[in-house]
């Protein structure tokens, strides 16, 4: 009951490698940050978004204004999807150059922020493009400023190392890690998340408890990502259905995103495996998929294949989804319907063939897990070992 003791009016200055402004009202903070990078000589921004979120949430109008008033002139790209490509990177890069832009804004969930820092590793590399970037043909060492406002509770992007876009034309969506895209500033505030609407809200709060499951039993799992892991499921499985039952709920949608937040930095350390590594090819060959339904999907599968591998981690962990696990090797399945039943009671029951994939697709689909740039490295420090069966079989057992 420690979250009766926070004000979550309070806006926290919360330091990991990025600054990150927290809590309800924290959108003002935008002014701070406006004059900080002023006095940084920064004064041409781009914008990254979507097309409607940064301005339906008010976000913009605030933003805009700590732009005008520090005499920093931006050019807007509000062309980002769900699951953004190279396409919309370059295309958002040529205009930054062409206007003149050193830093970065991103407005959004977590595709303006993964498209945003491509966009600021190409500010630093004019003659390289995001196919560069994404077919790992060089590995950056710097990147123009970004900023991060976040509007979902679930991505992590604000506060890591990591971006994602998708390669249309080889249906590859590989993930990079780089130091130089640590944002320096990001603000999550709870009020700029109420508009999620009810799937959106589910898939980004599933997408956090992926990002931790994962962290704390990777091959590199840590004390520090495994204790991090055991609060954020709770805080999950604890605020989601408030959220659900009444979006404007500040204090569940609070709590979440912290615990988004905090799940992020618990895979900057410990990392992800098969969950992610397994759903970047879902997501590239269907790219209209939300992340967090195919990590949903895939995940009670996941979790059956590596408790025998993990079971003293994933029975504490996951103690408020399936109560009473003893980390007993034998309870793979108990754990793993345990997890497709709170799937379920938060209304995400779908398998793999409720979205189009059957059996034929299961070779293809391994085959992407192995072939996508940096996917055969989270495969690699998955627990259960490397083996296209491990992947093919998770594929299967989700259908």
């Amino acid at each position: 009951m420690w979250e009766k003791d926070i004000n979550i009016n309070d806006v926290r200055e919360i330091r990991t490698r990025t600054n990150v402004y927290f809590g309800v009202g924290a959108i003002q903070k935008i002014h701070d940050i406006a004059c900080d990078i002023k006095e940084k000589g920064i004064d041409k921004v781009i914008v990254m978004s979507g097309r409607n979120a940064y301005k339906t949430t008010g976000a913009w109008d605030v933003v805009e204004k700590a732009l005008k008033d520090n005499q920093i002139g931006y050019i807007n790209y509000d062309q980002v999807t769900p699951n953004p490509t190279t396409v919309h990177v370059n295309e958002a890069a040529k205009l930054a150059k062409d206007f003149g832009a050193k830093a970065v804004i991103a407005i959004g969930g977590g595709s303006p922020t993964d498209a945003g820092k491509s966009v600021a590793i190409l500010l630093e590399y004019p003659d390289k493009t995001a196919e560069d970037i994404y077919d790992f043909t060089f590995a950056p060492i710097k990147a123009a400023p970004i900023i991060s406002i976040n509007l979902t509770h679930g991505t992590g992007t604000e506060t890591n190392r990591f971006a994602v876009v998708t390669n249309l034309e080889k249906d590859f969506k590989p993930a990079i890690a780089y130091d130089c895209i640590y944002p320096m500033y990001a603000i999550d505030d709870p009020q700029l998340m109420t508009k999620l609407s009810p799937k959106q809200t589910r898939y980004v709060s599933i997408d956090a408890v992926n990002h931790v499951i994962e962290a704390a039993t990777s091959a590199v799992a840590s004390p520090y990502s495994i204790k991090l892991a055991k609060q954020v499921i709770a805080l999950v499985v604890k605020y989601l259905p408030k959220a659900l039952a009444n979006p404007d709920d500040l204090e569940a949608r609070y709590f979440l995103a912290y615990a988004a937040m905090m799940g992020g930095v618990c895979f900057d350390n410990g990392l992800l495996h098969y969950t992610h590594a397994l759903e970047h090819p879902l997501s590239a060959v269907k790219p209209d998929l939300a992340h967090g339904l195919g990590l949903a999907i895939l995940l009670p599968a996941v979790v059956k294949t590596i408790y025998k591998d993990r079971p003293a981690t994933l029975a504490e962990i996951l103690a408020p989804i399936v109560p009473n696990l003893t980390g007993n090797p034998s309870e793979a399945e108990k754990a793993s319907d345990g997890v497709y039943n709170w799937l379920k009671s938060v209304d995400v029951p779908e398998k793999l063939t409720d979205i189009g994939f059957s059996e034929n697709d299961v070779e293809r689909l391994t085959d992407l897990a192995f072939t996508t740039p940096s996917l055969d490295g989270l495969i690699n420090i998955g627990p259960s070992g490397n083996s296209r069966d491990v992947v093919s079989k998770i594929y299967k057992d989700s259908l």
